[in-house]
């Protein structure tokens, strides 16, 4: 778990480690590839391949079915593809584990409550099995009894496609389920003062 205050620079990092932002200087790698010296073309490949992301706004597209939004990254990902027999059925399982009705994958998905637009973009994250699921905030429009059974499916689902979750939070408390948590901290530098 990646935790710190609003502006210190979680979203920022998160968004070097998806190679969606290139450092100025150094190299990112994530799980084994150096993706900020990969070409453009190639970094988007490898994140669709390779990173399932849960956004802060969730990102689904409202007009389409929960169906579609949830195999959203199957056309992008080849290999990901390859690894669903049947795209329709993974997408009702995840729904399913993800305490969703079924019969919510052919709703729009701009219909659907907050909590469980949240567990649509959990499913397209999953779906495919990549080996690492990012989630910037995934919690914060919750409730705590909500946030709670949220994070138990979410987790569950994370081990049973064996992925690594990198999470982003500002809430302390949740680091007690995570096996690391690193703290960023902002550093205010004061400005020098001209010199007369």
């Amino acid at each position: 778990m990646l935790l710190g205050q609003s502006g210190s620079g979680k979203s920022t990092l998160l968004s070097l480690i998806c190679g969606i932002v290139l450092p100025d200087s150094g190299d990112v790698a994530v799980i084994g590839q150096k993706i900020s010296a990969l070409r453009p073309s190639a970094r988007d490949r490898f994140r669709a391949e390779t990173i399932g992301l849960v956004f802060q706004q969730f990102n689904l597209l409202p007009y389409a079915s929960v169906a579609d939004n949830i195999l959203l990254p199957l056309r992008f990902a080849p290999a990901r593809r390859a690894r669903v027999d049947d795209p329709l059925r993974e997408a009702a399982r995840l729904c399913r584990a993800l305490d969703l009705p079924e019969a919510a994958l052919g709703q729009s998905a701009g219909r659907l409550s907050v909590g469980q637009q949240q567990r649509v973009a959990v499913a397209r994250a999953l779906i495919g099995a990549p080996p690492l699921i990012v989630a910037d905030e995934p919690t914060s429009a919750l409730d705590a009894e909500t946030q709670t059974a949220f994070l138990d499916l979410l987790f569950a689902q994370v081990r049973a496609v064996g992925a690594s979750l990198l999470m982003v939070s500002h809430d302390p408390r949740l680091g007690a389920r995570f096996d690391r948590v690193l703290q960023i901290s902002t550093i205010v530098r004061p400005l020098s003062r001209p010199t007369s």
